[in-house]
């Protein structure tokens, strides 16, 4: 019979070997502003002369060229963006993964969408933007438009996709009840090791549901990714702005570039700007 001590000592080397066989992963970095490295290739199209000279307008609160280089979208990688409103990220996109990568614009599709006001504008908000496409076919010539139903949504096979971005996004679907049904489409969509990133309106803490401020808080987007599968991997302040106080009559639409606001106000909400935005990568693991 072995000692007691013996057996002792192979309990503690067993635990030590099973403890090392489960994959540690390092604490989410917070990555500044000025440590993100900016390709030349995500610099030429910022500053590509094809983008619409308003949108350049809001590069200073929006810094699409560090924000890409955060999420690690580079030119050869398959990118799908969820709902692009009016194409402002996508005149920098399409043309960055025109020649080696794939960009994939996901809309939801208006039928899926009961028939009224809602349908309506989903379907004026996915012509707008396939005119926008058509009308330059240089820039968007190879984009793929995806549909889907923000109910069960899917967009695109099962591990296609090397990064999903989502801007300013999550408020509506939380509000809705299909946040979680989202991030779990990113993640199904997503290879392993692919990126989901996320800008949204950052609450100064949890908010409600039924909240209408657009504002959410960054733990409960955090806690949404990983309830999906999700590990936050780095976070980044480069959309912060401290001048916002999130305490505005009509909530971030209060702020520019919306400017719900009474004329007398115009000026002490353009010197706050755009709203504070939080800034999170994901990876599937």
């Amino acid at each position: 019979m072995m000692p007691a001590s013996s057996l002792r000592g192979c309990r503690l080397l067993l635990a030590s070997a099973l403890f090392a066989a489960v994959p540690a992963f390092a604490a989410p970095a917070t990555v500044a502003p000025a440590k993100i490295q900016v390709s030349p290739a995500i610099d030429a199209a910022v500053k590509a002369p094809t983008r619409d000279a308003n949108n350049v307008k809001r590069d200073g609160f929006r810094h699409p060229a560090q924000t890409l280089s955060f999420f690690k979208v580079t030119p050869e990688k398959t990118v799908i963006e969820i709902t692009p409103g009016n194409g402002w990220y996508s005149e920098i996109l399409a043309p960055l993964l025109h020649d080696k990568g794939h960009y994939v614009a996901a809309v939801v599709d208006p039928m899926a969408v009961p028939e009224g006001r809602g349908r309506d504008y989903q379907q004026r908000s996915r012509d707008s933007l396939e005119k926008k496409y058509a009308a330059a076919p240089a820039q968007f010539g190879k984009t793929a438009v995806v549909a889907y139903d923000p109910a069960k949504p899917v967009f695109g096979p099962a591990g296609s996709a090397d990064v999903v971005l989502t801007f300013r996004n999550v408020h509506n679907w939380r509000k809705a009840g299909q946040a979680q049904g989202m991030f779990q489409g990113f993640f199904n969509v997503l290879k392993p090791g692919g990126v989901l990133g996320v800008v949204e309106h950052r609450a100064k803490a949890d908010v409600a549901d039924d909240d209408d401020t657009g504002y959410v808080g960054q733990q409960q987007v955090i806690a949404m990714a990983e309830a999906a599968g999700f590990r936050l991997d780095a976070r980044s302040e480069v959309n912060a702005n401290p001048r916002d106080t999130k305490d505005h009559p009509n909530g971030v639409w209060t702020l520019p570039p919306t400017n719900q606001h009474d004329k007398a106000d115009e000026a002490k909400y353009q010197a706050i700007g755009e709203s504070d935005r939080m800034t999170l990568r994901f990876i599937k693991p």
